[in-house]
């Protein structure tokens, strides 16, 4: 059993950052093992990779990575991309879980997570990470889609767009018109993704997420991304390239 993963395109432009090694991981999947096993045979990753049922109950997922240094994971998408992003962002995840096991320590485990914690579980899940000119992240802050992809498209040759967020490449191995990322801006120079790691980890903090520092993104927008957004009336549809909401 594949688990859902003999459904994803390599050759997809959003998945050029995960293909090494998450191609050869599923393929290791296809013949047999389960997700963690074929995770923790590339050893890429600063945390090990546990069946989702060693999970004790009543125990806190992000508590257990923490005080033990094991993922529970199990066999599908969702959990498989999450061991590729702990593969490729190494600092920045250990960060996202340091900081939630804060919030879990200072607040305990409530039925609500509360801002910090909402932010920091949307980072991990749906965030992607760019790195653009000015005039690009003043109009997608703006949600001003003509400028954005239209009036100032040759920009986007100089713009790196990675996705991070687990849940949001998980959605993208089925993709669709109005799937969006919350993106947050990378203002590092180097494109490599050990540097963006590093900055990342060094920056983020439960203040920074709570307060919201993300614009709104339909992915399949990206110039490249979509053979259908090369005609400009793509993003004419205003169901999905929604207009800024007015102020009060």
């Amino acid at each position: 059993m594949a688990h859902g993963l003999e459904g994803i395109d390599w050759d997809a432009p959003w998945l050029r950052p995960w293909r090494d090694p998450g191609e050869a991981i599923a393929q290791n999947v296809a013949a047999g093992l389960s997700v963690a096993d074929a995770l923790n045979a590339v050893q890429l990753a600063p945390r090990r990779f546990i069946p989702q049922a060693e999970l004790p109950a009543g125990m806190a997922y992000e508590q257990h990575i923490f005080d033990t240094g094991c993922v529970p994971t199990r066999d599908g998408l969702h959990d498989f991309f999450n061991g590729l992003a702990w593969m490729h962002f190494p600092r920045t995840k250990l960060r996202l879980n340091a900081l939630q096991a804060a919030q879990i320590a200072s607040s305990g485990i409530r039925p609500v997570r509360g801002p910090a914690r909402d932010a920091l579980t949307l980072f991990d899940e749906n965030v992607a990470l760019l790195q653009a000119p000015d005039a690009l992240w003043s109009a997608l802050a703006a949600k001003d889609w003509q400028t954005l992809f239209v009036r100032l498209r040759p920009l986007w040759a100089d713009t790196q767009l990675i996705l991070f967020g687990h849940a949001l490449t998980e959605k993208l191995v089925c993709p669709r018109k109005p799937m969006t990322a919350h993106v947050f801006r990378v203002l590092e120079p180097s494109r490599a993704l050990p540097d963006i790691d590093a900055w990342l980890a060094a920056g983020l903090s439960a203040e920074l997420l709570a307060s919201k520092p993300f614009a709104n993104l339909p992915v399949l927008g990206v110039p490249g991304w979509w053979a259908e957004n090369e005609d400009r009336a793509f993003y004419a549809d205003s169901s999905v390239f929604r207009a800024p909401r007015k102020s009060p």
